[in-house]
């Protein structure tokens, strides 16, 4: 059996009395890519720091490629590669020269020509940090992430502040990772992007509250939402429940109702009403339905402003280095 690329066993951290983590067990197979999802203060960012050996947990067991910070840190260094929430460069460094800097620290790095390719930023080798846009300096920590062509990615809320499309194109890098059999963990609470992860730990107030496949998870919510417009109604509403043996409800001039399999009933309900069907669409459960039905709350439903989030961070910081 390979060595398991992550594995978390009754972690557990708290800043005074305030629980970031709460006995958060986990283990993540070399080659997925898993996602720690959910809303601001959910302990997210204290998890991975502790699987990024940033932060010493206060009880519980973290192995990372079989390894432990405190016996193998030097080694797994040379084995992860690891983007922040946020990364401070020196805005007077060229891209080249910052990336040459971050390759001077690895006995092996990959060359610097792929990095810039891996990243789309070849362009601007010689351009000055100071001068990128936001997407664009993302795209830096994360080749920076890159140089030692690490095994393990740990990426923290990588497109947070960002426009669609350096999202996107973030995205697509990671997508990049996915795709070359890369383990990559990351946290998000954008929920589009929790979908390209194989596996998903829906994480409040310190504790995983479900895990599985974005499929599996959403599974946990009643079935498919069916909505179909007929240019009779009443006789359509008649007809479906009979044939679904379900409750069917009306909301301006739509009949909707849950299906197990919305891809089954559409085709059977249309054989059934013939030619009264006007339109019909299908609405799948969402990660923020399955969240909803767990907390009885929307995933991005009391975010901390991004002012508070700073504001949150220097609270925390304090508190680290106060101890």
């Amino acid at each position: 059996m390979p060595t398991r690329a992550v594995e978390l066993r009754g972690l557990r951290k708290a800043y005074r009395d305030v629980v970031a983590v709460d006995g958060l067990e986990l283990t993540v197979e070399p080659g997925e890519c898993f996602g720690l999802l959910g809303p601001n203060g959910a302990g997210k960012t204290t998890t991975i720091e502790m699987c990024e050996g940033l932060t010493v947990p206060d009880q519980g067991e973290v192995r990372i490629l079989g390894e432990t910070w405190a016996r193998n840190g030097k080694s797994l260094r040379q084995r992860l590669g690891i983007s922040l929430q946020e990364t401070q460069f020196s805005d007077k460094l060229t891209v080249g020269e910052t990336l040459q800097l971050f390759r001077s620290f690895y006995p092996r790095p990959r060359p610097l020509e792929e990095i810039l390719a891996a990243v789309e930023l070849g362009e601007k080798r010689n351009g000055r940090v100071g001068q990128l846009s936001g997407g664009q300096k993302q795209r830096l920590a994360l080749a920076c992430a890159l140089v030692a062509d690490p095994e393990l990615f740990f990426l923290d809320e990588p497109t947070t502040g960002l426009d669609p499309q350096s999202r996107r194109q973030l995205w697509n890098l990671i997508e990049g990772m996915k795709q070359a059999g890369r383990t990559v963990v990351i946290t998000t609470h954008y929920m589009e992007e929790a979908e390209v992860c194989n596996r998903i730990a829906i994480i409040d107030k310190g504790k995983i509250i479900a895990m599985g496949s974005p499929e599996e998870l959403k599974r946990m919510v009643s079935g498919d939402v069916v909505y179909i417009r007929t240019a009779d109604n009443v006789h359509a509403k008649q007809e479906i429940e009979t044939l679904l043996n379900t409750p069917v409800s009306e909301k301006e001039g739509e009949l909707y109702m849950t299906c197990d399999m919305g891809d089954t009933c559409i085709p059977e309900m249309i054989r059934k009403i013939g030619e009264k069907v006007l339109s019909v669409r299908l609405q799948r459960p969402t990660l923020n339905d399955v969240f909803l039905k767990l907390t009885g709350k929307a995933i991005r439903e009391g975010d901390a402003s991004p002012e508070e989030g700073v504001k949150e961070y220097v609270r925390a910081y304090r508190r680290r280095h106060e101890k």
